[in-house]
């Protein structure tokens, strides 16, 4: 058995890989340059380059793969060609990596999901809420120079998951005897505004931070900064504004959930180095 991770070198893929290889498991990881982290076997691939889609089947054994989708509002097309190819090539498991946001059949990597189902493989589709992380990535560095947090969602609570927890929950499913076969609801043990993310990371740094509220329109254009296409970054504040609403706060309640184990002042701890001056 071999796992193929897609989006190796991403926030939860390294991680997977990790758990992994601890547990004996070989693995092999992708990047659009085909560069990975020693000592990971890697290989190119690009969701935006179908040639590359047969790469990783160069590699004799792989069953199991672990998908981060395509970065693209119609993801279907792509992921669906890779799919039917490793089908083809003996894959008989896969995990989705999607989000709270995208019910089975419902837009961007719903479509995808659905598709896994269709199709009769062996499947389990993850649905996290907010990465914690995004706090040092995304938004690090308006949190380091200027002591802010852009977004749009106004005063909507979100349990944020740490991307440890999201891999944990992959490597489950893609080890475990038995195929899920269902999708997970992934949330963090607490809820946060914004507004109280900022003051609990002001606490934790000593100094201030704030939830700085901006429009939809300059939401685009800070996602734009980070280098996302136009239509994606419109994307991002529409799933901003799902959060705004309190959409993130039902899917805490949720009956079915499973629940990470790292909290947002831990996830602060751990990485208060990352938002150093």
């Amino acid at each position: 058995m071999t796992v193929l991770i897609i989006g190796g070198t991403g926030k939860t893929g390294l991680q997977l890989a990790h758990l992994l290889t601890k547990a004996r498991y070989p693995v092999l990881l992708t990047s659009r340059s085909g560069d990975v982290p020693e000592p990971y076997r890697g290989v190119k691939f690009d969701w935006l380059d179908s040639t590359t889609f047969g790469n990783p089947f160069e590699v004799e054994g792989i069953d199991r793969v672990y998908l981060v989708g395509p970065p693209v509002l119609d993801a279907l097309p792509p992921a669906k060609k890779f799919i039917d190819l490793a089908v083809l090539k003996g894959v008989k498991r896969f995990v989705l990596l999607s989000a709270t946001l995208f019910d089975r059949g419902g837009p961007v990597l719903g479509k995808v999901h659905e598709y896994l189902v269709e199709l009769g493989v062996d499947y389990c589709v993850l649905r996290p809420t907010w990465f914690m992380d995004n706090f040092g990535s995304v938004y690090r560095t308006e949190i380091r120079d200027e002591g802010t947090i852009v977004t749009t969602a106004k005063d909507g609570r979100i349990p944020f998951i740490a991307a440890d927890d999201i891999s944990k929950a992959a490597f489950r499913a893609l080890i475990d005897e038995k195929s899920h076969n269902t999708d997970h609801l992934l949330v963090g043990p607490g809820l946060y505004s914004y507004d109280e993310a900022a003051t609990l990371l002001g606490e934790v740094l000593g100094r201030g931070v704030t939830h700085k509220r901006i429009s939809d329109e300059d939401g685009k254009k800070f996602w734009m900064s980070l280098g996302m296409e136009e239509d994606y970054a419109a994307a991002m504040v529409w799933m901003e504004s799902f959060a705004a609403a309190g959409d993130e706060e039902v899917h805490y309640h949720a009956p079915l959930k499973q629940v990470g184990r790292k909290s947002l002042l831990e996830y602060f701890q751990e990485n208060r180095d990352v938002w150093a001056t």
